[in-house]
């Protein structure tokens, strides 16, 4: 909104022309979303708590967990109104990847909600069943695969880490992979959110990485040098993720341990969506598995669980998702947080390394 209403005056105000610089509005972007959620987080926790909007606590779960109960939850629709105001404040909104990543991460929060709000109603933590929640989020994925399938200057080939000379184009079956990649990211980002903050640390830091694939992937120059896949327009998501990171950081003031607010489903699955979306336009896929590692290995920790169960009646972790197991070792919660988060900021810079690694 404010590029379109302050940079047309730059040829005749010289000042206004640093609204055409992405890195400017970035910075921005993510200083708003931190004053957003400073300001609207704890008007936001005396109202869901007044509400009794409180966590339901499985009581399979460990002993430790129970004294969450009744916390206040829904705390992630701080997380999107953090992140669509400054995105909407100091983006180019004629940019039609920017609509694309908001439709995934807006209707994403919205599935979210109505789960958490059976889940609140019902007291228990039994929301939407799996059938409603997948394909709801499938469709949503389904629409932004289809949109950017049809937009001309999109391509469908897929970056290959390490293999920059490797690019097969999926051609139509791009569609079902970016739906994949979507709505992955979104149950592997929704399965973590199980400790305070251990969720939404590595999100801020893997927003900040894909911050800076945007920027890459969007400017002609920096993507040619370093030989990846340039996409015009890729660099207005810098400013959609510098707002994904100040909303993070927001959020992570009153969700650090001890937490005085969860992010519920309406955070983990819309944060998880535009993770996954801005992967797929960014040409940078696969990487999301680097990026998002602690995000992958929680949800791979739950389908191994499931399936050694299921064929041989063992458990291979003391509980899943993989957090859970290192609870049940003994671990404190805030070193199992701490210990994840330094993992994601490796993982982040082993993901950056292949910018240059051939």
């Amino acid at each position: 909104m404010l590029y379109h209403l302050l940079y047309p005056l730059h040829s005749e105000y010289s000042v206004f022309y640093i609204f055409r610089y992405i890195t400017f509005r970035t910075i921005y972007a993510t200083i708003t979303a931190l004053v957003i959620s400073f300001i609207l987080g704890p008007w936001l926790i005396d109202k869901l708590s007044r509400l009794q909007i409180g966590q339901s606590i499985r009581k399979v779960g460990p002993e430790s967990h129970f004294k969450k109960e009744g916390t206040p939850t829904m705390g992630g629709t701080l997380i999107l109104l953090a992140i669509v105001l400054p995105t909407l404040l100091w983006t180019d909104l004629s940019n039609v990847y920017v609509w694309v990543t908001l439709l995934v991460t807006i209707g994403f929060g919205v599935v979210g909600f109505f789960d958490d709000y059976r889940k609140v109603r019902s007291k228990s933590s039994d929301g939407l069943s799996a059938r409603q929640k997948m394909l709801s989020l499938t469709l949503l994925a389904t629409t932004a695969g289809i949109i950017l399938y049809l937009y001309p200057p999109f391509q469908t080939t897929l970056a290959v880490p390490f293999f920059k000379g490797l690019l097969p184009d999926l051609g139509v079956f791009y569609i079902p992979f970016a739906v994949l990649v979507i709505v992955g990211a979104s149950n592997a980002v929704n399965l973590t959110d199980g400790l305070d903050g251990l969720a939404i640390g590595p999100t801020i830091i893997a927003s900040g990485t894909y911050l800076l694939f945007a920027y890459l992937a969007g400017n002609a120059r920096l993507s040619s040098y370093l030989q990846i896949s340039s996409v015009q327009g890729a660099g207005e998501l810098a400013v959609l993720c510098g707002a994904m990171v100040g909303a993070g950081l927001g959020f992570l003031w009153f969700n650090t341990y001890p937490a005085q607010v969860f992010m519920g489903d309406v955070g983990s699955l819309s944060l998880g969506g535009a993770l996954g979306t801005i992967a797929v336009i960014t040409k940078q896929e696969i990487v999301l598995v680097i990026v998002g590692g602690i995000f992958v290995v929680e949800a791979l920790s739950v389908i191994f669980q499931v399936t050694s169960f299921r064929l041989y009646g063992r458990r291979i972790f003391r509980m899943a998702p993989l957090h859970h197991h290192f609870e049940l070792k003994g671990w404190a919660e805030p070193k199992i947080i701490v210990r994840f988060w330094i993992i994601s900021i490796i993982l982040a810079l082993v993901a950056l390394s292949t910018l240059k690694l051939r």
